[in-house]
Formats: C-alpha cells, structure tokens, sequence
C-alpha cells in the first residue's frame, strides 16, 4: 500500500492513488464490491476524501455504482484494451523513431539496465517485478525523447489494458517474448534502426491480442462480454 508521507500527497491522492493500485494490481478484482465505508475505515480517513476518489475512479472508468446495489470495479473491456492498444502503437512508434535519432548514452544505458533487470525477475519468476519494470521501460523512452506528458496520457486510456497486462503476467504468456522485444529495442536504438524498432513496437504491443483467448478462459469472470 502506498505511504502518504513518503508521497507527501494530499489525502484525497492518496487515497485516489491507493485505491487505483489496488484495481491496477488486481489486489481489487474487476467485478468486486468496494465500500466507501470499509476503504474510509482501512486508509483511516474520513469519507469525504473516498466519496472524492470514487468519483474519479469511475470517470477513469474503473469504478461503476449501480442504484440500490453499491459500487464495483469495472470488468475487463476489451473495447476499450483496443482503443488503448491503437493509442498506444501510433504514440510509442513515433516516440521509439524519435530515440533511434536522438537518444544519449545515459538513457540506452538506463534502458539496458532496465532489460537486466528484466532478465532477472524473469529468471526468478517474479512477476510482480516484472510488470512494473515492463511499465518502466516504456516510460524510459517516453522521458529520454522529452515526450513522457504523452506517456502519461496513455496511462490514463490503458487502465483496461493494463490490468490485461497484469493478469498475463500471473499467467505467466509470453514472458520470453516480452523481455526479447524489449533487448531487441535497445539494440535497434543503439544502430538507429528505426524501421525495425517500429516493427518490434508494433509486434510487441500486439502480444496481448494473442493473451486474450487464453486469459478469458482462465478468467472468464472478469470480463464484460
């Protein structure tokens, strides 16, 4: 759970933030009921800072509040994974063509880094690592192309996707793919390949139409059709 002091957030953030995280991390399963009341009691805040992040939560398009039943986490649009899917290849191809051309040193090495990492939690089967150096890596190219204001927008579109993402990861598909695409792009980077730095984008952000079958069987609950 994250810290308010170590964040120095507001409360009304923190708690928006600490209720996000859990449905982004499936901590908060699509389809489960949430309280305000419980959440208030939990975070230890009042409910004026949770009524708040509900609000926001469900114009982010993870919470939905049905008339005489209560709150839930929203299931698993893959509507909206494709929306996000579209946003997300036509942003990150031209981000990945701006660093064949422009990155330094400092960010190829902060990304070779990353992949090492990656390798690791791969090789120690830790997922959790894992999806959030996957998530890293991305906004390293975001940031070292001075365009990480486009990464965050992303962010607020791929909640649907990300969750998706989350959920293969537990499964662990295509974890050898993922962390190859990922070196593969660090060395089209490192020769200015744009032509096939755009192409692993393009396949890499499509593994996840690959996933879905197989997530929806493992998981058809989570899904709203």
């Amino acid at each position: 759970m994250l810290n308010r002091t170590d964040f120095k957030m507001s409360t009304r953030d923190f708690v928006y933030e600490t209720i996000r995280e859990s449905i982004m991390t499936l901590d908060l399963p699509p389809g489960s009921a949430i309280s305000e009341k419980e959440i208030a009691e939990e975070l230890e805040v009042s409910r004026t800072p949770v009524r708040e992040a509900f609000l926001r939560l469900t114009e982010d398009e993870l919470l939905m509040v049905l008339p005489q039943r209560g709150s839930f986490v929203t299931l698993i649009d893959l509507d909206h994974v494709e929306e996000a899917r579209f946003l997300r290849e036509q942003a990150e191809v031209g981000i990945i063509r701006l660093a064949c051309d422009s990155f330094n040193d400092y960010c190829l090495q902060q990304l070779e880094i990353n992949v090492e990492k990656q390798k690791q939690a791969k090789k120690t089967e830790d997922e959790k690592t894992l999806f959030v150096l996957d998530k890293e890596f991305h906004r390293l190219l975001a940031e070292g192309t001075k365009k990480l204001r486009v990464w965050k927008v992303i962010q607020k579109m791929d909640t649907h996707s990300n969750r998706l993402r989350k959920l293969s990861m537990e499964l662990k598909l295509n974890w050898d793919q993922l962390v190859e695409h990922h070196g593969e792009m660090v060395s089209a980077i490192k020769t200015k390949d744009c032509e096939r730095a755009e192409v692993l984008v393009r396949t890499h952000l499509g593994l996840l139409q690959y996933d879905q079958k197989a997530l929806r069987l493992e998981h058809p609950e989570y899904f709203s059709k």
